[in-house]
């Protein structure tokens, strides 16, 4: 009896101690995916990237998502890029923290607004990065993510927002089956 109480007991830690952890998904642009025209520094504005999250991009025919040195993102130039992608829907995984820089690599594109600036924290944070990249101190650093091709629709994304009233609510969830358990457990 005592063990199976204390199987559950600790099977609820577990699980509560996840929770939090949840990366989210990003679906660069939400409905708009990446196209031409839209404001990615507004679309960055509310929202918080942390190591583990991933961003999604979403686009037709004709596009690219590069991830691209400060220089290059600033001068719309791909001739560096980092990674290269063109098939429609691109996944990066958010593995290191810092500012990532992606453009689309048609000429005009970039310059016509596909172009994002991720700062990327080393943990979950409450506040939101401004999609600006930091002034630059004249030194360079160099991130290579993982970049990995799925088909990913929209239904699929989470904002920052949805995540993180998930995990709370679950959390209140697995609190109350905890009590209610220990205390069942106890009268038994």
């Amino acid at each position: 009896m005592a063990s199976s109480t204390a199987l559950v007991f600790g099977s609820l830690i577990a699980i509560t101690m996840v929770l939090p952890t949840l990366a989210t998904v990003h679906t660069v642009g939400d409905s708009s995916g990446w196209a031409i025209g839209a404001d990615y520094s507004s679309w960055t504005g509310d929202k918080t990237f942390a190591v583990g999250d991933t961003l999604v991009f979403n686009y037709g025919a004709g596009h690219t998502v590069d991830e691209v040195k400060e220089s290059d993102y600033k001068s719309c130039s791909a001739g560096n890029s980092i990674s290269t992608d063109s098939s429609g829907a691109t996944t990066i995984a958010l593995k290191t923290a810092g500012t990532h820089y992606f453009i689309c690599s048609v000429p005009g594109h970039c310059s016509g607004g596909m172009k994002l600036a991720v700062t990327v924290k080393a943990g979950k944070d409450t506040t939101p990065s401004t999609g600006k990249a930091p002034p630059s101190d004249g030194t360079a650093t160099t991130t290579t993510p993982t970049t990995t091709t799925t088909t990913t629709t929209a239904a699929r994304s989470n904002s920052a927002s949805t995540t993180g009233v998930f995990s709370v609510v679950a959390m209140l969830i697995v609190s109350l089956i905890s009590f209610f358990g220990l205390r069942m457990a106890w009268e038994i």
